[in-house]
């Protein structure tokens, strides 16, 4: 629900509370050397130029939070949910999914999964974010069609996020580099060295997964996460003022394309075709008709952390929102000055860039999203299914979200897979539940306490949508 506030509610709602209202303000093959990742102020343009103001005296707390002025919404509807959520049923798997449909454990665990890539054999492919029992990939197979895997080979010695298929070659990232290598035709394995096609990324402290994704015309599209939560000066320090022109956004903070037939390409040689995307890590193509990408966006931390003036335990843990957005040339998804607020379903100020909880930036400076989930809930892959055996009802994006960890002391959220239905224009309404149960308790406090965490997502030449999980490396096979 939107509420419309007025600044004269909001300064006789500060009054009445008696107090000031606060501030307004693994191994790898040998890469090229990553350049320095910039920590200062700028001298160049980057793509957030509206102006913006560094000024905040030190928060300190107040009576009144944004979540008294403008939300919680009403129980039981979280922003862009759809009104109706269909029943979940138990599988025997662990997990709960709509009527009709059935899971398989393909694999009880293979370790640190992150994310899948399954080939037209239906070998599927799992990148483990750190190597274990021989190797950083690891091929499951199929053999006597039960739907759980009887066959496993290991091989790659670094660790990291991102894979994929492409023609018989598959592709892999570390934090700093993209690399192909060709597969064997009768076999799982691979069928020679590692190529590098894109290096020299920066090795942040945070965010440094790289996740990618093919296009038209020999495209590669590369999501560089950002080092920092809101760009400040000092990164997660109360008070701390906003860069202005953060020089993160030269750099990282977006998604840049890349000549997939080009080996040895420099980090530095892309072309950005998206910026002020904080961590895009769910990225994927919808290649249904037209070609699109898109993108589900990890949003920012700790607003009550940096602006205890505006921010209580209850607003951090509803905002911002996490975005979705379509990726076009010029896709600005606001990121580090503003934020979507999924209580008032409108963009404002970051408090480090001078907002109060309710200053809007300029409507048309920024990326609208196509579409809003709860906040914090850390969408880590997004994979589009609209083929048979699912029907039309599932024909859409299918997001994995990893769960929160920063919502305490509110219970933490997520760890779950969300759909949304696609039609030609886009999306078709809000997003529901799909699976869920990978917690396997309520409430949770931390994210320990989670038994399952869901993060990788690919389909099957068959149509069957796998699903992985980050603590134990379990994956799923679901399929109707």
């Amino acid at each position: 629900m939107t509420t419309a506030i007025t600044v004269a509610t909001v300064c006789l709602l500060l009054v009445l509370a008696g107090c000031d209202g606060g501030g307004t303000g693994g191994g790898e093959p040998t890469l090229p050397t990553p350049d320095p990742v910039p920590t200062g102020p700028a001298n160049s343009p980057t793509p957030q130029g509206s102006p913006v103001s560094t000024a905040q005296p030190t928060p300190q707390p107040t009576a009144v939070s944004i979540s008294d002025l403008v939300g919680p919404p009403l129980p039981g509807l979280e922003p862009g949910q759809a009104r109706h959520q269909v029943e979940l049923l138990e599988t025997g798997s662990g997990i709960r999914l709509p009527e009709g449909f059935t899971a398989t454990v393909f694999h009880p665990g293979v370790g640190s999964a992150r994310h899948l890539a399954v080939r037209r054999d239906g070998t599927v492919y799992v990148r483990l974010r750190v190597p274990s029992a021989g190797g950083g990939i690891v091929a499951l197979r199929d053999d006597d069609g039960d739907g759980r895997a009887d066959h496993e080979a290991r091989f790659e010695s670094s660790g990291g996020t991102g894979i994929a298929l492409r023609d018989d070659q598959l592709w892999f990232s570390t934090d700093a580099a993209i690399f192909r290598i060709a597969l064997e035709a009768s076999g799982p394995g691979p069928a020679g060295e590692p190529e590098l096609m894109v290096g020299g990324f920066p090795r942040p402290g945070a965010h440094g997964a790289k996740s990618f994704v093919f296009g038209p015309d020999n495209a590669l599209y590369v999501n560089v996460g950002s080092p920092s939560n809101a760009c400040q000066e000092q990164d997660r320090v109360p008070g701390s003022p906003g860069l202005v022109d953060c020089p993160q956004l030269e750099r990282q903070a977006g998604i840049w394309r890349f000549d997939a037939e080009r080996p040895v390409q420099a980090a530095t040689e892309g072309t950005r075709v998206g910026a002020g995307l904080r961590n895009a890590l769910a990225l994927a193509a919808r290649e249904q008709g037209a070609f699109s990408l898109h993108a589900v966006v990890h949003g920012r931390d700790q607003l009550d952390l940096v602006a205890p003036a505006l921010f209580d335990a209850t607003a951090n843990a509803g905002l911002p929102a996490e975005e979705m957005f379509r990726i076009d040339s010029g896709t600005d998804g606001g990121w580090p000055t503003t934020y979507w607020d999924g209580w008032q379903g409108a963009r404002v100020l970051a408090p480090e860039y001078g907002g109060d909880g309710l200053m809007r930036p300029d409507a048309d400076f920024f990326t609208e999203p196509e579409i809003v989930f709860p906040a914090h809930w850390a969408p880590n892959a997004l994979v589009f299914h609209e083929q048979a055996p699912f029907p039309a009802r599932y024909h859409g994006a299918f997001v994995a979200f990893h769960g929160s960890w920063n919502r305490y002391p509110e219970r933490q959220a997520g760890y779950l897979v969300a759909f949304v239905a696609f039609d030609a224009q886009g999306p078709a309404g809000g997003w529901e539940i799909f699976a869920d149960g990978f917690a396997a308790i309520t409430p949770i406090v931390e994210p320990a306490d989670a038994r399952w965490r869901p993060t990788g997502l690919a389909v099957g030449p068959d149509g069957a949508l796998y699903v992985a999980d980050s603590k134990m490396g379990r994956i799923w096979r679901i399929s109707r």
